[in-house]
């Protein structure tokens, strides 16, 4: 059993907690529209905050920038309280960092092209197993040669420079279809509209930023803009499965921590896992089964437990459950089949409170001693400490300016990279060769120059050698007629 004080979720039977030590075991959060997963999310945030594990959660209608302002006095808060049994209440803001892939509403989040790699990259753009091989070469290229790519416009000029010599490295990598490199640039563009070029730069997202405490021992929470991100659930989708990917790589092993060294809060996560690759999918349940074991956990915010798929859905051990609706026989089995999924409570009708539990309550069931799942209970959830809903662009400014980080990502960093140094080279053999030509046709003036100035040479006649010309031509003719003559003659006699 941890040592660090559990994480208070609500009221059933008896308070209800999660254990830091199981946290990385990763878990589940759902419940239809208004039924309080935003405000259950919220919970758990302060609470990990509250032990010192850093948060990054996506705030998808903005509500969770709330994080960042104390609560203030209400009524129903002091209502629930009394009904939970909390004691030691206190309004309170928390440490929060903004982010934002546009860098509007937070600092920007940006990654380079290389550390994206080819494989989430191919899935951003939805391209083919043709074009994919294709990519894969281009970045091959690449590195052989030595290219930074950072940006959209570093892919781009790799694209065609790749294009322009796909002879050459056909040769090496098998055919490279020109078609296919025209594809990619196409994607590239609807990629760039989206706002994509946002993303793809620097300085980029460095990891220990993230996983910052203030100077109280409080984790600092990181929140993403991501109302505007999820109208792109392609971006939104590949920028956390890259953010995961990063971590799975960089973090060392940590076996079974006190409590872990970070939680992402990934709300709407079907959308990581509506019409994924194949390929994409077996990414996310490597990192999400890998994971754990570098003390990071992972929580799934969605409406339904089907939005997830069963090979991830088997590593979710603490599970929080709002209410669902049923009203197609769809829905009706989609409740008995997530009833299925609980350890069973003997006095509690698992399938009917799906349908029954008010805003604000939740079927709980957590990973106790050794890894046991919790017998289920209906618990209503603890308000927050921080305030419950959006705040004022003031208020966001103000955090802004007292973040730790915004020095060092606000401003875009643009270095010699791949188009420039791609540029540079074709702008040298443009020149090599505009020279060349120049050359050639410079001697090849000179030498019609050289030919007009050259004349032949000429000799006036003595009056003696004009008088033994003559001579000589009149014998010359004379002579052939008479041997003519003679030939003719002969004929002529036989």
């Amino acid at each position: 059993m941890s040592e660090v004080a559990p994480i208070l979720i609500g009221k059933g039977e008896i308070k209800r907690y999660l254990q830091p030590a199981y946290a990385n075991r990763h878990g589940l959060v759902t419940g239809a529209t208004g039924t309080g997963k935003t405000v259950t999310l919220q919970v758990l945030a302060e609470g990990f905050s509250r032990i010192g594990v850093p948060v990054f959660l996506a705030d998808v209608k903005g509500d969770l920038a709330g994080l960042s302002q104390p609560i203030s006095p209400h009524p129903k808060i002091d209502e629930r309280l009394e009904k939970i049994g909390i004691d030691d209440f206190t309004a309170s803001g928390w440490p929060v960092v903004f982010w934002d892939l546009f860098g509007q509403s937070g600092h920007p989040v940006r990654t380079t092209i290389s550390e994206m790699g080819p494989l989430l990259l191919a899935s951003l753009l939805e391209l083919n197993d043709t074009q994919e091989g294709v990519l894969n070469v281009a970045f091959r290229v690449a590195d052989e040669q030595g290219l930074l790519l950072l940006d959209l416009e570093d892919l781009r000029e790799l694209l065609r420079f790749v294009g322009k010599n796909a002879k050459l490295f056909s040769q090496e990598y098998g055919n490279i279809s020109p078609a296919s490199v025209a594809a990619i640039q196409r994607r590239l563009l609807v990629l760039e509209d989206q706002g994509a070029e946002h993303f793809f730069g620097e300085p980029a997202l460095e990891l220990p930023d993230i996983q910052r405490v203030d100077l109280s021992g409080r984790g600092v929470i990181n929140v993403l803009a991501a109302d505007k991100l999820i109208q792109k659930p392609r971006l939104y989708a590949t920028f956390l499965l890259w953010l995961l990917s990063e971590l799975f790589e960089e973090l060392p092993e940590v076996g079974d921590p006190d409590k872990p060294r970070l939680v992402f809060f990934f709300d709407e996560s079907h959308l990581l896992f509506d019409q994924a690759p194949r390929a994409l999918l077996r990414k996310v349940e490597q990192v999400v089964r890998l994971i754990r074991s570098k003390g990071v956990g992972v929580f799934f915010v969605t409406q339904n437990p089907a939005d997830v798929p069963e090979s991830v859905l088997g590593q979710l051990g603490n599970r929080l459950q709002h209410a669902m609706r049923a009203y197609t026989p769809k829905e009706k089995k989609a409740i008995r089949v997530a009833s299925q999924t609980f350890r069973a409570n003997p006095g509690l009708d698992i399938e009917t409170a799906f349908m029954q539990m008010g805003v604000g309550e939740a079927l709980v069931s957590t990973l106790e001693d050794k890894g046991v799942p919790s017998i289920v209970d209906q618990v209503l959830i603890r308000p927050p400490t921080s305030r419950i809903g959006p705040i004022s662009a003031g208020e966001r400014a103000a955090v802004r300016t007292r973040s730790p980080v915004g020095a060092r990502y606000d401003a875009p960093l643009d270095r010699e990279s791949a188009a420039e140094i791609l540029q540079e080279r074709a702008a040298k053999k443009a020149e090599e060769l505009e020279k060349a030509e120049r050359e050639s046709a410079e001697a090849k003036t000179k030498k019609v120059v050289e030919k007009k100035q050259k004349k032949p040479s000429s000799r006036r006649q003595s009056p003696t050698e004009a008088a033994v010309k003559s001579f000589l031509r009149s014998a010359s003719t004379t002579l052939g007629r008479e041997i003519m003559r003679g030939i003719l003659g002969v004929i002529r006699k036989s």
